[in-house]
């Protein structure tokens, strides 16, 4: 039996009559009534009574009509979805993504891709830059939002979408919090909380190498994976952090943000996608494409 078979006796149970059921299904009548005898055969039993009064479903044609509508729909729906999936219409993406992130920058990729793509299916997941670089590898996720420097190999691919710089939080209770602007090798004697080694390496090292290019090594107060720990660690006033500048966008009363005019290029960090190329979906290109105009046309 196949969705031919079903189709042929759903449009002669909605019928009745062999020859306008052929020509809705665009055949001769002949095949028709060899393809539903080779159906009956199948089944072991009578679908239809043939008779000079015409063609009446049987007892088990009647009770199998609902069954066979519903075959024919659900096969439809099958048919649209694989085809949605193969486009990057449809299906489910499943999106990784770092919670300095959330600030701005998923919020309008998730925005513009909601409107290009409304019928994927996004599953979002929160985790570090490293996480989600063994997850893109091990294919439990389908492309990434990360904070770069972050290390990657032949599985992962990086593209750039956004570049920052990193800025100083301090207390709002510091002697510093009323600047506007500072040198950064003017704060050797602070005590900074830094990003863990282990699960938030590229900030980390991203903050230590601007601060020996200005000629320290800083000295390390706390340590915390994400940036909004160690932001509240800073309100806590445990200590003063460099942080993405996109943090700015976290406002708190108990924070003040300065910028420093010796920054070196060279500690620039940023935001990246990651895929792994030998997974990559249709809706991952999606993706990306949007990511690259949300950010080309307004960064």
């Amino acid at each position: 039996m196949d969705f031919r078979h079903l189709q042929q006796f759903v449009v002669l149970a909605e019928t009745l009559n062999f020859r306008r059921a052929a020509e809705k299904l665009h055949m001769s009548q002949p095949p028709l009534s060899v393809s539903i005898r080779k159906l009956e055969s199948e089944l072991g039993v009578p679908l239809f009574t043939r008779g000079k009064d015409g063609v009446r479903l049987t007892e088990s044609g009647e009770a199998a009509l609902a069954d066979a509508r519903r075959a024919l729909f659900h096969a439809a729906l099958f048919r649209q979805a694989a085809l949605a999936a193969s486009t990057g219409d449809g299906g489910v993406l499943r999106v990784g993504f770092v919670g300095s992130a959330t600030h701005e920058i998923l919020p309008r990729m998730l925005t513009r891709f909601r409107q290009r793509s409304p019928g994927v299916e996004l599953v979002l997941r929160e985790a570090t830059s490293i996480r989600i670089m063994q997850e893109l590898g091990e294919e439990t996720l389908d492309v990434g939002v990360v904070r770069v420097p972050v290390s990657s190999d032949a599985r992962t691919l990086l593209h750039g979408i956004l570049v920052e710089n990193l800025v100083l939080a301090v207390p709002k209770t510091h002697p510093l919090a009323g600047s506007r602007v500072l040198r950064l090798r003017d704060l050797s004697e602070e005590g900074f909380i830094l990003y863990t080694a282990a699960d938030a390496a590229g900030l980390r090292m991203a903050a230590i190498h601007a601060c020996q290019l200005c000629g320290f090594t800083p000295r390390i107060a706390q340590e915390a994976v994400q940036v909004q720990t160690v932001l509240s660690l800073v309100e806590a006033g445990l200590g003063v952090a460099l942080v993405p500048s996109v943090s700015r966008r976290f406002t708190s009363r108990h924070i003040a943000y300065i910028s420093l005019s010796d920054m070196p290029a060279s500690a620039a960090i940023g935001i990246s996608l990651a895929w792994n190329p030998f997974a990559e979906i249709p809706a991952v290109r999606n993706f990306r494409d949007v990511a690259q105009e949300v950010f080309r046309r307004s960064d």
